[in-house]
């Protein structure tokens, strides 16, 4: 677990990093731009190369060091970062550029995500995979938590070029973690293949693994609603709360938010989880699902507060636990290529929420809610009617549709005794 310990060490400082700079970036682009267009865009440019190149990732993940891999890819986001910072002491900084500069840091985390989650099971003892995990989750959730606010401050001291100089700085700091450690090598012979393989058909095989057993499939369709989901909130959660209370009180309930991940993954590093880790999986995504169907009834700070804590609370239970059964299932050599599909395809349903969210919610569901909206004398005696009402009602629909699907998953015999039928592969 020593190894183990630094480089996630090193990781969550470089997440911090990162933290400060996105954040940083996203201010300086709505200040000089005045446009939620321009810096949802900065949300896209974020995600989408990395989608796009996770298949490919994953394969020469697979191929090579993973050690190397992270090592590479922390040095180009640190490039990247460099080249930002000399363009806005130039005074020559555009939008372009930071929508490059985003892109490339997607690509890098391409790369750089798989290799760290794959890395886990050549660190860490079998028994140790779900504390593990919860300890991976524990570093995003207090990159979460801490680099907005301090962000915050540091935009009034420093500005921009001081948080770029403290974000390269949590690179350096990363990259010498990695230096001075040594990971145990995987195995890469073609797992699924024999003989000599392409690149492309390499990139297929994580694909391949999945769809063959239909427990870890199953389990990835509901892992992928919840992100679609979760990406509505992201885009609507704002305007709903806004709808009835100040952008102090919003600050407020996404800061409780931040607390629950960050406490959710304090505690799983210290519990691990339960003996049957996939029965964890379904009880925090249905305590998750309860959250988001409570947004969506009743305008209320402090029911918002405890749900949005409880939602982030869980969090950690469901990502941890997940990846500890994968860990578990897919062989060494493979987990590069299966963590990138999974990557790909899971990520893939949050753009598309992205693109949805703003006409479901203007054009059908908050005209529905309206005073003298259609559905403003049935429906609206429960939920209420006006401003943010439709959005709680899309909320309502989107997770009465997704709590169906989940329970007709988990009845899948396949998912539900996944852990007894697929052999541990460590």
């Amino acid at each position: 677990m020593r190894v183990f310990l630094l480089v996630w060490f090193g990781q969550l400082i470089s997440l911090i990093g990162s933290g400060l700079t996105n954040f940083a970036l996203g201010v300086w682009v709505y200040q000089r731009t005045g446009s939620v267009t321009q810096f949802s865009l900065i949300l896209l440019f974020a995600l989408l190369p990395s989608i796009v190149a996770s298949p490919i990732a994953g394969a020469m993940v697979d191929r090579w060091n993973r050690r190397w891999c992270m090592i590479l890819s922390d040095s180009g986001a640190g490039i990247t970062t460099v080249a930002v910072a000399l363009l806005l002491a130039t005074g020559n900084l555009q939008l372009w550029h930071i929508y490059l500069a985003v892109s490339l840091d997607s690509i890098f985390k391409a790369f750089q995500l798989p290799a760290y989650t794959a890395s886990t099971s050549l660190l860490v003892p079998k028994e140790q995979l779900p504390r593990a995990s919860g300890m991976v989750q524990s570093g995003q959730a207090c990159a979460r938590l801490v680099s907005p606010l301090l962000a915050g401050v540091l935009l009034g001291t420093i500005q921009l070029q001081g948080i770029i100089v403290i974000d390269f700085a949590t690179f350096l700091f990363a990259l010498i973690t990695l230096l001075f450690v040594r990971f145990p090598d995987a195995k890469t012979e073609a797992f699924l293949v024999e003989g000599k393989t392409s690149l492309w058909r390499e990139a297929l095989e994580g694909s391949t693994y999945i769809f063959g057993r239909p427990g870890l499939l199953a389990l990835l369709i509901v892992c992928a609603i919840n992100n679609f989901v979760f990406g509505l909130i992201e885009v609507l959660f704002p305007p709903l709360v806004l709808s009835f209370t100040s952008v102090t009180v919003l600050g407020t309930i996404q800061s409780l938010g931040g607390v629950g991940m960050m406490i959710g993954s304090v505690v799983m590093s210290i519990w691990g989880g339960p003996r049957t880790l996939i029965r964890g999986v379904f009880g925090f995504i249905f305590l998750y699902q309860l959250c988001i169907l409570a947004f969506g009834f009743r305008a209320s700070f402090a029911l918002f507060a405890v749900a949005n804590f409880l939602l982030f609370f869980s969090l950690p239970f469901i990502n941890g636990y997940s990846d500890a059964i994968l860990l578990r299932k897919v062989p060494p050599a493979i987990q590069g290529r299966v963590f990138a599909t999974l990557q790909m395809i899971a990520f893939s349903c949050i753009p598309l929420a992205y693109v949805v969210a703003g006409p479901l919610a203007d054009r059908i569901f908050e005209p529905l809610m309206a005073a003298d909206g259609l559905l403003a004398g049935s429906v609206g005696k429960i939920i209420g009617v006006g401003p943010g009402r439709g959005i709680g009602l899309l909320f309502i629909t989107m997770e009465i549709i997704a709590i169906i699907v989940t329970v007709a998953v988990y009845r899948y015999p396949r998912l539900r005794f996944v852990e007894r039928e697929l052999p541990d592969v460590i």
